[in-house]
């Protein structure tokens, strides 16, 4: 059984249709790039397995179970929005998430903040954007989990800090985990991802493993992604 199951899973917001029946399988051990420009259901179907939003229709089977207090417990995220209090310092963040979850692992956050050269007591409200995302990382990456969901790590960064946060994401990735990381810049993830899955407005484009996307399409991942969604 794949560790992550999803069978006719819509989700609507009034009207609007974010998802339209999707059906997918996640296997432990992979990197998936969740691909689609803004607007097509990435952050409403990583919210949904994060088991922020358990307003849904169809079914969704985590670890064999409905998102809830299990997937919680195995599940480390990254919401699109930042989830740290800027009054908080990096040790501050790194107590309340060693109180929350049982897989955090607080010496390999130390061990992150020693390498990027940050000033544990310093408030997250006196860093830089950059440096306010690379804690978020530090805390996600942080946690020993079987599944970590990452929604938009590298955007509003610099090419350089994107580098940096893909850097530490791998390095402290364990390869037996399931890693789902959504973005729309495909050209930076690219090197990294064992599959990619396309969405376009709440439709599943494509899923498939990225050496044989590549191998049958002749091109690519980014250059089939500027070809669909141009």
């Amino acid at each position: 059984m794949s560790l992550i199951e999803i069978h006719a899973l819509k989700k609507n917001y009034g009207n609007f249709q974010a998802l339209k029946g999707l059906d997918l399988s996640f296997e432990a051990g992979r990197i998936v790039g969740l691909l689609g420009p803004n607007g097509s259901g990435k952050t409403t179907l990583l919210r949904i397995l994060s088991a922020y939003d358990m307003n849904y229709q169809g079914e969704v089977l985590i670890d064999g179970q409905a998102p809830g207090l299990h997937s919680r417990a195995i599940t480390s995220s990254l919401p699109d929005k930042a989830n740290l209090s800027l009054s908080w310092t990096p040790q501050k963040a790194i107590a309340v998430y060693q109180d929350f979850f049982a897989d955090f692992n607080a010496d390999k956050a130390q061990r992150m903040l020693e390498d990027l050269k940050m000033d544990p007591r310093q408030k997250l409200e006196a860093m830089s954007k950059g440096m306010q995302e690379k804690i978020q990382v530090v805390m996600t990456m942080s946690r020993d989990a079987q599944i970590y969901l990452l929604d938009e790590p590298i955007s509003g960064v610099d090419p350089a800090a994107r580098k940096v946060i893909l850097q530490m994401i791998l390095e402290n990735y364990c390869p037996q985990s399931l890693m789902i990381l959504s973005t729309h810049m495909i050209r930076d993830i690219e090197p990294i991802i064992d599959d990619a899955l396309f969405l376009k407005e709440g439709d599943l484009v494509l899923h498939d493993q990225a050496d044989a996307i590549r191998a049958r399409e002749g091109k690519s991942i980014h250059e089939l992604f500027e070809e669909v969604f141009q």
